[in-house]
């Protein structure tokens, strides 16, 4: 699984308020205009809640050990 640039995926993740649900994020990624990767990769999240940007990013991070 490609990794996505953190900077670049906070761009697409905007105005999200956290905690934020796996939904609340794809959804943000969709109006933010986030490429078709990224907004699979969020859509295979865990079904949580994430607290910050920071436990978005490792949980993709965590994604590419698997």
């Amino acid at each position: 699984m490609a990794k996505i640039n953190p900077i670049q995926l906070q761009k697409h993740l905007k105005g999200v308020s956290y905690p934020a649900s796996k939904q609340d994020l794809v959804a943000a990624a969709e109006e933010n205009g986030a490429d078709d990767e990224t907004r699979s990769m969020l859509g295979e999240l865990p079904d949580e809640e994430y607290e910050t940007p920071a436990a978005v990013n490792k949980a993709l991070g965590g994604m590419d050990d698997e």
